[in-house]
């Protein structure tokens, strides 16, 4: 009996161990549902018999002449609009036989003459997720913002969409239960915001070199418990690379004092085009949301509580017009402002503690090649002890970020300074035969984070890690401070304060509108009344599958990687993109014709823009509709006739406010990095090709190219004072 004990214990051991191994083994390497990775919600359209193709039928949003119609009316300035609207109707009707009915939710809502449940002040990432949650709540809600949509932050961000190693690091070794908590919300809303709009987010690998062999359990440990954390909301188990495997994935590393590499996952973004899905989703719900109206002021009733605000739309006054101020009557007010917080704090209790600490990051963009495509990396502890990304975005490379206290100011410029501490950071970590120059950098500019102080705090200088939500004694509601990936959380706890404070009451939305554009499907969401924003998919997301762009290319004949571009910015609304777009008059590509040649961007998106996102300026459409200007501030210069002349086409600009938009424009290139010598070029420059000419000191900062001058006399076909880098037929060598 001993003897079979004693042959059974270690048995009965190695296969505990190898049951607890296996099992382990299987956890790490589950499969798991990739974001992006599914079918599409609505497959795409076929051809009939006939060979027929009939493209996908989108609702419509509102115009935004209507949006503002209806901003107006909640004052009861309009009520003889619906009057009006109604006996035409009936005229067309029975004219055409037909009657006119409205793709958007809560049209008859929004026709009353009745003061909205809420107005929200700022069309930032918080300001659009507020409108959209309260929208898909069943409430009636206005959003407004005094520039464009994602102008501010929200088009600024390191383009990730996280949980944040750093602070779980810090959690841990500092016993810091609100960074734990931060991180744990934060992991939990990246699987809701990559599920959502999966079209404009995607899962980023992102490797920690290691450089001593004892960083690697530490790393280890700390990766594997992000995995944990994330639970089933992780992407993909993190992993350990040897030093071959690492150069492999990543090429450009500095082979000397490597160890290895961690690699760990998270989210990567389109910022600003994210914030404008949101914006246009919340319209399709019934929202209604207008960019470039400005708050000047709130209204308040007799015992001093606010019931509404003063705002004007600031486009005519482009047009040499001036702006009618009007009143929008709501039962609460929500203030979004991000940076500009205080601002509105102020219009209400002019004598208001600050509530913000604002901190700029800089960013700077270079050329692709200084990253794999589908390969990120971070750098846990800079030489002054802060942490920067090193990430492959669109085509380029973003690398960032800075962290120190600025003053609020509309586009703020990244300082040299700042720059160059960031190149000088990367160079650390390349091969030192990879000499990362100020040349490099396409192009780079400065976000304002809005760190916020708790005005009921003690200490009035400790900052909130998260946001905050506070309400004055007149009503105001303000939500400031948070990140990217927290934005839906924070609508969500905005909203339900509002509806505590304002007494508002929700509904079913029963008639929500086909945002897929078919009859085959709903949403997911239930829309009963309560919170359902992480289910409801933003515009694109139904039709979005990871080989839509082959149907782009066999039905409209566009390049694949213009295709590839189309469908990872506008999801199935790539359809309506496509067909906006001109023949090119080439065999291939039939159709689609590019603002700048080095890049993918097309005609059909500034026409798209225009009519179905509201872009009203060409910095809307270079900054925020495209990223044309955060990816290349020289190339934004050298597209924007082409910019210019569709949108007039589109809004019907006359001369002086061509020129107008020339001049706005250039001046918020420099916010993006553009050399300062090319703030007084005029058009005439640009088509002639004199805008790419540097002086000597510039070409040092600003030029990817060595000097004409570093050819050898005797090999050169041109003569003295051509350039070789411009053809001979262009007017410079002329």
């Amino acid at each position: 009996m001993a003897t079979r004990r004693r042959f059974l214990r270690p048995v009965l051991y190695a296969s505990a161990a190898a049951v607890a191994g296996g099992g382990a083994l299987y956890y790490i390497n589950r499969p798991r549902r990739i974001p992006g990775s599914d079918p599409a919600s609505v497959p795409p359209p076929r051809y009939n018999e006939e060979g027929k193709l009939s493209p996908p039928r989108f609702p419509l949003v509102k115009t935004r002449e209507e949006q503002i119609t209806d901003l107006k009316r909640s004052s009861g300035a309009h009520s003889t609009i619906k009057a009006i609207k109604g006996a035409t109707s009936s005229a067309l009707g029975s004219l055409t036989g037909r009657k006119e009915e409205s793709s958007v939710a809560g049209q008859d809502k929004q026709d009353d003459a009745e003061p909205y449940d809420l107005l929200v002040i700022g069309g930032g990432a918080t300001g659009a997720g507020i409108a959209l949650d309260a929208a898909t709540r069943g409430l009636k809600v206005a959003m407004v913002e005094r520039e464009d949509f994602a102008s501010g932050t929200s088009s600024k961000s390191t383009k990730l969409v996280h949980g944040g190693v750093r602070y779980l690091e810090k959690a841990v070794w500092e016993l810091d239960y609100n960074q734990y908590k931060l991180v744990t919300e934060a992991l939990r809303e990246r699987k809701y915001f990559l599920d959502t709009a999966p079209h404009l987010s995607s899962w980023l690998p992102i490797m920690i070199p290691v450089q001593k062999w004892w960083q690697a359990p530490y790393f280890w440990a700390g990766t594997k418990a992000y995995d944990f954390l994330a639970g089933s909301e992780g992407i993909e188990s993190s992993y350990f690379l040897t030093k071959s495997r690492a150069l492999d994935a990543f090429p450009m590393l500095r082979k000397e004092n490597l160890f290895g590499a961690m690699v760990y996952y998270d989210g990567a973004h389109n910022d600003s085009r994210m914030n404008v899905s949101l914006a246009m989703t919340a319209a399709l719900y019934g929202a209604t949301v207008v960019n470039h109206v400005e708050v000047t002021g709130l209204e308040k009733d007799a015992h001093g509580k606010l019931i509404g605000a003063r705002a004007k739309d600031r486009v005519p006054e482009k047009d040499g017009k001036k702006a009618q101020e009007f009143s929008i009557k709501a039962k609460g007010i929500i203030n979004a402002t991000g940076p500009f917080t205080d601002g509105v704090r102020r219009m209400d209790e002019p004598d208001v503690q600050e509530i913000v600490a604002p901190s700029s990051g800089v960013h700077v963009i270079l050329p692709g090649y200084y990253s794999p495509s589908k390969m990120g990396l971070i750098d846990p502890k800079t030489s002054d002890g802060r942490v920067i990304f090193f990430l492959p975005w669109q085509g380029n490379t973003i690398a960032g970020t800075t962290d120190a206290p600025t003053a609020i100011s509309q586009n703020p410029i990244a300082g040299e300074e700042e720059i160059n501490w960031i190149l000088s950071e990367v160079q650390g970590y390349l091969a030192p035969d990879l000499n990362v120059r100020r040349g490099d950098v396409l192009a780079a500019w400065s976000g304002i984070r809005p760190l916020v102080k708790d005005p009921k705090s003690k200490n009035t200088e400790s900052l909130v890690r998260n946001h905050l939500i506070t309400v004055s004694d007149s009503g105001l509601l303000t939500c400031a401070g948070g990140k990217w990936t927290t934005y839906r959380q924070m609508a969500e706890e905005a909203v339900d304060e509002a509806i505590k404070q304002y007494d508002l009451k929700t509904h079913p939305l029963l008639q929500a509108p086909r945002v897929s554009g078919s009859e085959m499907i709903d949403d997911a969401a239930p829309l009963d009344g309560t919170c359902q924003t992480h289910q409801v998919r933003l515009i694109g997301a139904h039709g979005f599958s990871n080989t839509l762009f082959i149907n782009l290319i066999q039905h409209f004949g566009i390049e694949s990687i213009v295709a590839k571009h189309l469908v990872e910015s506008y999801g199935d609304r790539a359809w309506t993109v496509a067909a906006l777009s001109a023949p090119t008059e080439q065999r291939y590509p039939v159709r689609g014709l590019k603002i700048s040649a080095l890049y993918p961007f097309i005609d059909g998106e500034i026409r798209y823009s225009v009519r179905h996102e509201y872009a009203q300026t060409a910095v809307d459409v270079l900054a925020r509709r495209t990223r044309l200007a955060f990816l290349n501030a020289q190339a934004a210069l050298e597209a924007l006739p082409r910019v210019i002349d569709l949108m007039s086409e589109e809004l019907q600009w006359d001369k002086k406010r061509q020129q107008k938009e020339w001049k706005d424009t250039v001046q918020f290139l420099a916010s993006m990095g553009l050399a300062k010598s090319k703030l007084s070029v005029t058009r005439k420059d640009v088509e002639s090709g004199k805008a790419g000419e540097y002086d000597e000191h510039e070409r040092k900062l600003y030029s990817r190219h060595d000097q004409p001058a570093d050819l050898m006399e005797s090999d050169s076909k041109f003569s003295s004072g051509e350039k070789p880098i411009v053809s001979r037929d262009s007017p410079v060598n002329k």
